[in-house]
């Protein structure tokens, strides 16, 4: 059983001292592209604060400071829990994981924004406030009861990965070893998620349960944090085929800054560029996007977070929900977009390898966008 995900299950103790690493350009933003200010960018898979943020506790002032200062337009933030636990415990904390950051929202008003539609987006990116949005990576909460997609939907639930790693009763994950696709319960869900409005995210799905996931869907449906497989075989990582059959979904598939870019290494702004680019070559630009599956704030590597990050990587290990290749030098962040302006950072090193103003407005975040319309109706 995991009560936590990976993100917030590090704890509070990492960010306070010690040398933040920090990218090539400066403690500072660079400003080196100059359509940054006026983009719509959003991450597929992240949100607030840093790895010290847990569930329950409140944002900091710093983590707030960095929400205004990354220019940010949406954060799809994962809400509830991950892994095998009964579906009702599951519920209830994903309720409560909700009621955390309505909360937050409610107390940073001038900063924040709730998400529900995309005309909800377009008024934070002209307020110069940060929509979130929530979203869950496992179907655990409402595995048996169906009807709860209905009250989540009301809650604010817009993003919903069936599986994650392991199998549950709607289908298999990633790490499964037989991957016998979607159950019966699996396809009905995708259909009442069509009906409701909440894209279907295969992000963690195996590759039987995704081609299901895609084939039954009638809407868009989205990898919205993953890499290539084809440049690092990993099952976290999609195929050209996957990566094309999302497209021709019309969905678009989100480059996250993990480990498994890299061969368990921790990853760089290099490595990241480099699946982008690969996407791009494979899917075409206007189904490629960004999921960092990080948090904002800049992260230090101080003692007390190693210690942490080990401790996390042991518990997922022994919840049976770890990937392949996660490790305890496998950091899940990259030391050069480690700024809440990455994203900036990687507009700047797209532009300057030559890809159009245009390309990269839509990898930022139009391309989810227009994702987030057909899925939503709104």
């Amino acid at each position: 059983m995991i009560s936590r995900t990976r993100r917030m299950l590090l704890t509070a103790s990492g960010v306070a001292f010690g040398l933040a690493v920090l990218p090539r350009s400066s403690q500072a933003a660079s400003g080196k592209w100059h359509r940054y200010s006026r983009a719509v960018v959003i991450d597929g898979l992240g949100g607030p604060g840093g790895h010290a943020t847990e569930d329950g506790s409140e944002l900091t002032t710093r983590e707030v400071d960095d929400i205004r200062a990354s220019g940010m337009t949406c954060l799809h933030l994962t809400v509830g829990e991950v892994g095998t636990m009964p579906p009702d415990e599951a519920y209830q904390k994903a309720v409560e994981s909700i009621a955390r950051w309505e909360a937050e929202v409610d107390r940073y008003p001038a900063t924040m924004v709730r998400v529900r539609s995309v005309a909800d987006i377009h008024a934070a990116k002209s307020s110069g406030r940060t929509g979130l949005m929530y979203g869950f990576q496992d179907g655990v909460c409402f595995e048996t009861d169906l009807d709860r997609l209905e009250t989540f939907h009301r809650l604010g639930i817009r993003v919903i990965q069936p599986t994650y790693n392991r199998r549950n009763r709607l289908g298999d994950g990633c790490m499964e070893p037989s991957d016998a696709g979607l159950s019966h319960t699996g396809h009905e869900a995708v259909e009442r998620m069509n009906a409701l409005g909440i894209l279907v995210d295969a992000s963690h799905c195996g590759r039987v349960t995704a081609a299901d996931a895609i084939r039954h869907s009638t809407r868009p449906v989205a990898f919205t944090h993953t890499g290539c497989a084809a440049l690092a075989d990993h099952p976290r990582n999609r195929t050209d085929a996957e990566l094309r059959a999302v497209a021709n979904k019309g969905g678009a598939a989100g480059i996250y800054v993990m480990p498994y870019l890299s061969g368990g290494k921790q990853p760089t702004a290099d490595d990241v560029v480099r699946h982008i680019e690969h996407a791009v070559n494979v899917a075409g630009e206007e189904h490629v996007s960004i999921g960092t599956d990080g948090t904002l704030s800049t992260i230090a590597l101080t003692p007390e977070f190693v210690q942490s990050f080990t401790a996390n990587v042991a518990r997922r290990k022994a919840a049976g929900i770890a990937a392949p290749q996660e490790s305890v030098d496998g950091y899940l962040f990259a030391n050069d977009l480690n700024t809440p302006r990455r994203f900036e950072e990687l507009a700047d090193r797209l532009s300057l390898r030559g890809h159009s103003d245009d390309r990269i407005e839509k990898i930022l975040g139009t391309n989810l966008l227009r994702v987030f319309d057909a899925a939503w109706d709104s």
